[in-house]
């Protein structure tokens, strides 16, 4: 196991004051991605395989309000205490208090192993003031990678999923079906549909997600760092069209091949299969 894997992100789940249990590699110029995509396009996944295989931390924005709800109310700044509030009264948690969330751990942006931003930006506002953030730390995003998928692909995915009423744990009736139908393999109890995963839920969600993020999007799209990437087929199917599409961004902003540019590596089969390293360069977001 290397050094990557061992990383807790101490200091991005659990706020400024604390240290991450290891340094990541230093890296001349580090890859520093955005990504976006609706509920279902496997954008978690994508997350955790680039990160493995980039060497950079995942800064993902629902891990830190999951791991906030773990830990001591003393131990929450007062950013993350407004948030919990508002999570325990099921209400949106106000993007001001997001940003604050995500200012306390600007340390994070400048990991030396670069970074993998999910769950953030989720609107045009946010963007703008990540970018201006950005500006600030002297550092450039590499590429917004957005995860397209038809509507109708992806209400077919969440609506397959089913829940254990006991232990909570999630199978899917095609991806990933139970022994015994509607039966959890782990506790041996009831699994049911949640009312967040039927259709008709879903495809609110969706609209909501595509009004909401058609501005974000189009902002991208006009700073020139929009990489959208297909998100159908396996995990490794999406994470090499991935691996692809950035190296032609790659190619196309450095107006030469990957492998003439100092400390940097190519996307290789051997990288893409199990893992390896990249740098990049870009533009603000």
């Amino acid at each position: 196991m290397n050094s990557r894997e061992l990383n807790d992100r101490a200091a991005w789940l659990r706020g400024p004051s604390a240290e991450c249990s290891v340094v990541p590699e230093r890296l001349e110029q580090p890859w520093r991605l955005v990504l976006l995509g609706p509920p279902g396009v496997g954008k978690g996944t994508q997350a955790r395989l680039l990160t493995q295989r980039l060497g950079a931390c995942h800064l993902s924005t629902g891990d830190v309000f999951r791991e906030a709800k773990t830990r001591n109310e003393r131990q929450q700044t007062l950013a993350m205490s407004a948030a919990l509030n508002s999570m325990r009264r099921g209400t949106l948690v106000p993007e001001a208090i997001v940003w604050q969330v995500i200012r306390e751990r600007a340390s994070c942006l400048r990991c030396q192993g670069g970074f993998v931003l999910d769950g953030f930006p989720r609107t045009l506002a946010q963007a703008k003031v990540l970018k201006l953030l950005l500006e600030n730390e002297r550092l450039s995003l590499d590429a917004v990678v957005n995860y397209e998928l038809p509507l109708a692909e992806i209400v077919s995915r969440l609506s397959g999923r089913r829940t254990c009423q006991s232990c909570k744990a999630i199978f899917h009736l095609t991806a990933q079906p139970p022994r015994t139908e509607g039966v959890c393999d782990l506790c041996c109890d009831a699994l049911y549909q949640r009312e967040d995963d039927r259709p008709e839920a879903i495809t609110v969600r969706l609209n909501a997600y595509q009004s909401s993020t058609a501005p974000l999007i189009q902002f991208c799209r006009n700073l020139g760092l929009l990489t959208p990437v297909v998100a159908s087929g396996s995990p490794e199917e999406i994470f090499r069209r991935t691996a692809t599409a950035l190296e032609k961004r790659r190619k196309f902003d450095s107006g030469s091949s990957v492998t003439s540019r100092k400390s940097a590596r190519v996307w290789s089969p051997e990288m893409l299969a199990c893992g390896g390293n990249e740098s990049g360069n870009g533009n603000n977001i």
